[in-house]
């Protein structure tokens, strides 16, 4: 593999992990994921990326940001703290990828960065919503709403991330 290869296979992989990360935080992260994917195809000549994993990415992207967008419209849950969220969630994404990498290797890295990361951000959450009186707190329903739809769309994006990953190793 040349120098070349290699440092854009290390971008490709850095933008998955982007993707990932901005699915916690109600963001476009499954498109993200599937325009890092077809970037990649289109580099490569679609050798290891074919037009029917594009099309099915597509497809589950579309599913995700619609699921994310109909959960939210449910919940009432009032935006969270970016500043915290965002530096409890980091430090959370990578322990959960140092804890499950050295159980389940690859796959671990991947599930332990979403979940490490979504972890971080319920944390700071229900601090905040410890620290509101009783009337201001967010209903169980949105909070329901709220974690129901991170935990989807980044289960869709994980799927995405293994999908395309297996595809380019195998």
């Amino acid at each position: 593999m040349s120098t070349f290869a290699a440092v854009g296979l290390a971008i490709f992989i850095i933008i998955l992990f982007a993707g990932i990360y901005l699915t916690l935080f109600g963001l476009p992260g499954t498109v993200v994921i599937f325009f890092d994917v077809l970037f990649y195809a289109i580099f490569t000549g679609f050798d290891r990326i074919g037009w029917k994993i594009i099309l099915f990415l597509l497809i589950s992207a579309i599913i995700a940001e619609t699921i994310d967008f109909l959960l939210g419209m449910f919940g009432d849950l009032k935006p969270m703290d970016a500043k915290k969220s965002f530096r409890a969630s980091a430090i959370g994404a990578i322990t959960g990828a140092v804890i499950l990498t050295p159980l389940f290797w690859g796959p671990g890295t991947w599930v332990g960065f979403f979940l490490g990361g979504l972890t971080g951000i319920l944390i700071v959450e229900f601090l905040r919503q410890s620290k509101l009186k009783a009337p201001f707190r967010a209903t169980h329903r949105a909070i329901f709403a709220m974690v129901g739809g991170k935990l989807v769309k980044g289960i869709i994006a994980l799927f995405m991330v293994a999908l395309s990953l297996s595809n380019i190793y195998s």
